[in-house]
C-alpha cells in the first residue's frame, strides 16, 4: 500500500513539473513573439512603437510588422515579395562594350577667326559705314571715315615732297628721299596705294581719310560709335569668319579618360533634324568644374554654306569603341546624397546593399569601377523594390552610418 502511495506521488509531482514547464515557455514564446513584433506607418516608416496605436504624424492605424534580426545592411524577403516587386539577379563580369555618350551644346563664333579692324591713327569717328551686327563686309568695302590731324600732317608732307621733286638741283635730290618716306608713314597709317596717288593727284590736302575692309566677315560687334574719339589701335568693328563655328558642351568626368584632340564627333541639329555632320575635338579644358563635376570640350564645325547660325542648339554623339568594364542596368543602382550602392544577394532571399564607385552611364548601362564578388549575384532588377522595403522595415536608409 505505502508503495502504491509513493508511486502516485511521484507522478503527482511530476505532472506538476511538466504543467510549469510548459506554461514558462508558453510565457517565454509568448515574450519572445511579442519582442520580435513592433508598430509602424506605412507612410511614415520612421516612426517605430511597441504598441498598437496611431502615428503621430498622420495619424493613420499602424501596422505589425515583425522585425528583422539580420545584418543592419542585410534584407530577408519571401518567394512571393521576389515575385512581386521583379527582383531579377544576375552574375556579372568585365565585358568589352561601345558606349555612347550623349551631350547638348549651342554653336556660337569661332573666336579665332574673329579679326578687328581698329583704327590706324588717332581722331575722331566721322562716319560709320556699317551700324548693323550681323552685316556681311566684304574686301575693299569702306568701314569708316577718320578726322585725323596727324594723318593730315603726313598727307601734307607728302604733297610737300612731291612738289619739291620739280625743284632744280639738290632740292629735287632730296625730295625723292622725302618723298618715299612720307608715303612709308601714310602706308603705315592704313591709307591704299590708290588713296596715296589721289593725294598726288589733287594735291589736296583733307583731315578725313576713309578706311576700307581688308578682310570678309560678318559683323559680330560694333565697338565706336560716330563722333567718338578713339586712340590709335582702338577696336572699331569686329568681324567674324562663319565658315567655322564653335560647339561647346560639357561631358562628364567620368567619360573624359579616353577623349582625345581630333577625335570624331557626330553632331545633329534641333532646326535641322534631317542634317548631321562630323567635328573633331579642338579644346579639352583641363579645368574640372568643381560645382557640376563637368568637363568642358570644344568642337569645331564646319560650316562653308553659311546654313548653320550661332546659336542654334546641337546634339553630340561622342563614341568610345571596345571599351572593357562592369557594366549593369543604371536603374540598378541605387543613389542618394550620401553614397551609391548595389544590392547583391548574399544568399537565396537574403539581400545585401554594397557601396560602389560609378563611372561611365550611357545607353541605359552604367560602368562600375569597385570590385564585385564574383560568387555574388547583382540584383539587375527590382533594386528600389529592395530599398523601399529595408526603408519600411528598419526605418532608416540602408547606408546611415556607413562611412563613404
Amino acid at each position: 500500500m505505502k508503495q502504491l502511495k509513493k508511486i502516485g506521488f511521484i507522478l503527482l509531482t511530476f505532472t506538476l513539473i511538466v504543467a510549469c514547464n510548459t506554461k514558462n515557455k508558453n510565457k517565454h514564446e509568448e515574450h519572445q513573439y511579442k519582442e520580435s513584433i513592433y508598430y509602424t506607418c506605412s507612410m511614415d516608416p520612421q516612426i517605430k512603437e511597441d504598441k498598437p496605436g496611431k502615428c503621430p504624424i498622420c495619424h493613420m492605424d499602424l501596422t505589425p510588422m515583425q522585425k528583422d534580426n539580420g545584418a543592419s545592411n542585410e534584407i530577408s524577403l519571401s518567394d512571393q515579395q521576389i515575385k512581386l516587386g521583379n527582383i531579377s539577379t544576375a552574375i556579372v563580369s568585365e565585358s568589352q562594350s561601345n558606349l555612347e555618350g550623349s551631350y547638348t551644346g549651342v554653336l556660337a563664333i569661332n573666336q579665332e577667326g574673329i579679326k578687328s579692324i581698329s583704327a590706324r591713327a588717332m581722331g575722331r569717328i566721322e562716319k560709320l559705314y556699317f551700324k548693323t551686327e550681323g552685316d556681311y563686309i566684304q574686301k575693299n568695302q569702306a568701314v569708316y571715315q577718320l578726322y585725323s590731324e596727324p594723318i593730315a600732317i603726313a598727307k601734307q608732307d607728302y604733297v610737300a615732297a612731291y612738289r619739291q621733286l620739280a625743284m632744280p638741283g639738290d632740292f629735287g635730290k632730296n625730295a625723292k628721299n622725302m618723298l618715299d618716306a612720307a608715303k612709308q608713314k601714310l602706308v603705315f597709317y592704313g591709307l591704299s596705294n590708290a588713296q596715296i596717288e589721289a593725294i598726288k593727284k589733287t594735291n589736296e590736302v583733307s583731315p578725313y581719310t576713309t578706311f576700307y575692309s581688308t578682310y570678309n566677315g560678318t559683323v559680330s560687334e560694333i565697338v565706336a560709335t560716330e563722333g567718338s574719339y578713339v586712340m590709335e589701335g582702338a577696336p572699331i568693328v569686329n568681324l567674324a569668319n562663319l565658315n567655322s563655328l564653335w560647339l561647346e558642351t560639357q561631358v562628364n568626368v567620368n567619360y573624359t579618360k579616353s577623349l582625345r584632340l581630333g577625335q570624331t564627333a557626330t553632331i545633329s541639329f534641333t532646326d535641322y533634324p534631317m542634317k548631321s555632320i562630323k567635328a573633331k575635338i579642338a579644346f579639352i579644358n583641363p579645368e574640372i568644374n568643381p560645382d557640376s563635376r563637368l568637363l568642358l570640350i570644344r568642337m569645331e564645325v564646319p560650316n562653308p554654306n553659311l546654313v548653320l547660325k550661332p546659336g542654334m542648339q546641337a546634339n553630340v554623339q561622342l563614341t568610345q569603341a571596345n571599351l572593357k568594364g562592369i557594366f549593369i542596368p543604371v536603374d540598378a543602382v541605387i543613389r542618394d546624397e550620401k553614397a551609391t550602392f548595389i544590392w547583391v544577394e548574399k544568399s537565396p532571399g537574403i539581400f545585401q546593399n554594397v557601396m560602389v564607385e560609378t563611372g561611365i552611364e550611357s545607353d541605359g548601362m552604367i560602368e562600375i569601377k569597385s570590385q564585385i564578388d564574383p560568387n555574388k549575384k547583382v540584383v539587375i532588377t527590382g533594386a528600389y523594390a529592395i530599398n523601399s522595403e529595408y526603408k519600411f522595415r528598419k526605418g532608416k536608409d540602408p547606408m546611415a552610418g556607413m562611412k563613404m
